[in-house]
């Protein structure tokens, strides 16, 4: 069976306080307060190329997330800054906000001009 092995060094992209100030200055983003919150795409899709209609858009999209404590359901261990996506319409990410934190959703690119769609997500806080 093939494997894939990441190294947390060797292969690991670094984002200086420059890049991921630049990061989070382009994202959208809302503050999360303490509570429970699902978080899935409600609606919309994402393509790179707005001229080749070979591959359709895609609902999909990058959170990061970050600036307080809070529990990622899937891992159940308490962070104050991760990585997720959200890949297609039933996925979801579920966060247990302990502190004040913000939730980004974004796309990385190399060229954006030609990138065509928009997701929408849905943040429903668990009363």
């Amino acid at each position: 069976m093939p494997r894939l092995t990441i190294d947390s060094q060797k292969d690991c992209y670094v984002l200086d306080e420059n890049k991921i100030n630049a990061l989070q200055n382009t994202a959208n983003s809302i503050k999360l307060e303490p509570g429970t919150y699902v978080v899935r795409i409600n609606q919309g899709t994402f393509n790179y190329w707005s001229e080749n209609q070979e591959f359709p858009g895609e609902p999909w999209v990058l959170l990061w997330i970050y600036g307080g404590k809070f529990i990622n359901k899937k891992t159940n261990i308490e962070v104050g800054c991760t990585w997720s996506s959200l890949n297609g319409l039933d996925d979801t990410v579920t966060l247990e906000v302990l502190e004040t934190t913000t939730l980004c959703g974004l796309f990385f690119d190399t060229y954006a001009q030609d990138n065509t769609g928009a997701v929408t997500l849905s943040v429903l806080k668990d009363e």
